[in-house]
């Protein structure tokens, strides 16, 4: 599969916990790393999905969010993975910045030159990727 977007993990689907218009699935990364969806009960079943199933997880690099210092607050999104900065490729408005999760997957994010400056992001500091169950696309094998 040739895809643009930046985020393509494979995993597990590690629970399914189906609604009357959309299902919540958990998905087990390779290294222990873990990612939620929200996908549709349409979708859910057309592609098969159960505990166990391989899955494909797609995250434009625009949908993550990055996050510094999150105490005193909690957030709805079901995802944030924290994680050490690999890189941050600075272009004219926008900065590519690449984070290492503890399992070792690696997840980049598109955000302004002036949130990383804002939240002191660099190389080896820490930080969290915050992205929204429904920015996860799921796909399987074909």
């Amino acid at each position: 599969m040739k895809i643009s977007a930046r985020n393509v993990f494979s995993g597990t689907v590690s629970a399914l916990k189906e609604g009357a218009v959309n299902a919540e699935v958990d998905i087990a990364l390779s290294g222990g790393d873990k990612l939620a969806a929200v996908v549709t009960m349409e979708s859910a079943k057309s592609l098969g999905l159960v505990a166990g199933k391989p899955v494909v997880a797609v995250i434009k690099a625009p949908w993550v969010l990055l996050m510094t210092d999150g105490s005193g607050y909690r957030l709805s999104a079901r995802n944030i993975l924290t994680g050490t900065v690999k890189t941050i490729e600075a272009g004219a408005v926008n900065a590519e910045v690449t984070l290492t999760l503890a399992g070792g997957t690696e997840i980049t994010s598109v955000v302004t030159k002036e949130a990383v400056a804002e939240l002191g992001l660099k190389p080896g500091g820490s930080a969290s990727a915050v992205i929204k169950a429904s920015n996860v696309i799921l796909g399987v094998p074909a």
